[in-house]
């Protein structure tokens, strides 16, 4: 009975450290595409494209890691990020090539300090 216990409680523990790394690497997964928005912003002119190439790779991100975590904290820190994803597609989409970033750049960062705390 002391194995199972033992054996349950090791699993449970891993299963913590598991999401945790899935959290840390998606905060940082994130973090590039986001770097990579600020870049697509500054040279929409050029690659009209590529914003929407970030913002998909961050809505991906943030839909896998929706799927593999039951973290309430985490959970409002995606949902926060994807609300300021969707701002800024709804304003390229509306012609502005140089949207206000300063939500996803935000929110990415409460997700990231949400995912190391």
């Amino acid at each position: 009975m002391a194995a199972v216990v033992l054996t349950a409680g090791l699993t449970t523990g891993c299963d913590a450290v598991n999401k945790a790394l899935d959290c840390v690497q998606t905060a940082n997964a994130v973090a590039t595409s986001v770097s990579n928005l600020q870049n697509a912003v500054e040279n929409a002119a050029n690659d009209p494209t590529q914003a929407d190439e970030a913002l998909s790779a961050i809505d991906k991100s943030l839909a896998d890691l929706g799927d593999k975590t039951d973290n309430t904290d985490v959970n409002k820190a995606v949902d926060d990020l994807n609300k300021a994803v969707d701002n800024v597609r709804s304003a390229i989409e509306g012609g502005d090539q140089t949207p206000d970033i300063s939500g996803v750049t935000d929110a990415a960062g409460e997700l990231t300090k949400v995912c190391t705390s």
